[in-house]
């Protein structure tokens, strides 16, 4: 009888623990690509291979700081639920003259614009940021958000794979931040999720929904170039700008990302080509003024 209540429970724990898993392979299906989840978000990028973007003579990778994103995730606890909404949010990257399109078609499909800035300074083409939200369906979401990529060049499939000739060694800075990285290329890829709990519209929101510092370095020679944005609270702004002033990296911008966050998040982007164990000491030094998972 034991034997019969163990396995009882185990097997309506293992259903348990399957129920609470989203099925994004409808989601998958209308973009036409896999997507990655983490935490209970579905996330799926489309970087801008067809741009080419400079910051002076430094060409910006797609990866660095030209990647548009889309996160969804279910509102209620039951994500297998028919009556589970999903919320969806993220960040296109695009031309100045894609804007003009892009946000009018966002809103005629009843979707949010949450904010619209730069990420970066004196590049070439002019790059702008939009963020959108949206709640429902997650099918009709993801509809809703191609047919605004559909407006854009936005190249909704990766091109053929290259093969890597170079692959940069990032010991001595990931010896610096004191945790590895993400090595994609000659690009070395890092999130610092914050330690507070942080929601939007009072949903709790993971890091992997664009809720952590991110930090991109990418390989040019014996020098890198790094952008990102900090997430901060307001009474960390200014010693963060400090940190990264007296360290040669430039603040690029300070703005939201969101509308009804809480406790309420300002992002700094930034930017610098320098040595890169001397730009991983700055880097060090403000996220040593964070609230952040070192």
């Amino acid at each position: 009888m034991k034997t019969i209540i163990y396995f009882i429970v185990t097997l309506f724990s293992v259903f348990y623990c399957h129920a609470q898993q989203a099925d994004w392979t409808e989601v998958e299906n209308v973009f036409g690509k896999k997507g990655a989840v983490q935490d209970g978000v579905f996330k799926i990028t489309f970087p801008r291979y067809d741009l080419s973007v400079k910051v002076g003579d430094f060409n910006v990778a797609p990866g660095l700081a030209l990647t548009s994103w889309v996160g969804f995730i279910k509102e209620s606890s039951d994500a297998m639920s028919m009556e589970s909404k999903t919320m969806m949010m993220g960040d296109m990257v695009l031309l100045d003259s894609e804007v003009g399109k892009v946000l009018p078609k966002i809103v005629s499909l009843n979707l949010e614009v949450t904010a619209l800035h730069n990420h970066i300074l004196g590049e070439k083409p002019t790059i702008k940021y939009v963020h959108f939200s949206g709640k429902g369906d997650a099918v009709t979401l993801a509809k809703s958000i191609l047919a605004v990529f559909s407006v854009t060049g936005t190249p909704l499939k990766a091109p053929q794979a290259m093969a890597q000739t170079v692959k940069p060694d990032w010991t001595k800075v990931e010896a610096i931040l004191g945790t590895s990285g993400k090595h994609n290329g000659i690009l070395l890829q890092y999130t610092f999720p914050r330690l507070e709990q942080l929601t939007e519209s009072g949903m709790v929101m993971p890091a992997y929904m664009g809720m952590a510092t991110g930090i991109n370095f990418q390989l040019d020679g014996d020098k890198a170039a790094i952008t990102g944005d900090f997430v901060l609270l307001a009474a960390e702004v200014n010693a963060v700008l400090k940190a990264l002033t007296e360290n040669g990296i430039a603040v690029t911008a300070i703005h939201n990302h969101m509308l009804f966050d809480n406790p309420r998040l300002f992002m700094m982007h930034f930017w610098a080509v320098d040595n890169p164990e001397k730009l991983a000491k700055g880097l060090k030094a403000a996220l040593d003024k964070t609230n952040s998972k070192k």
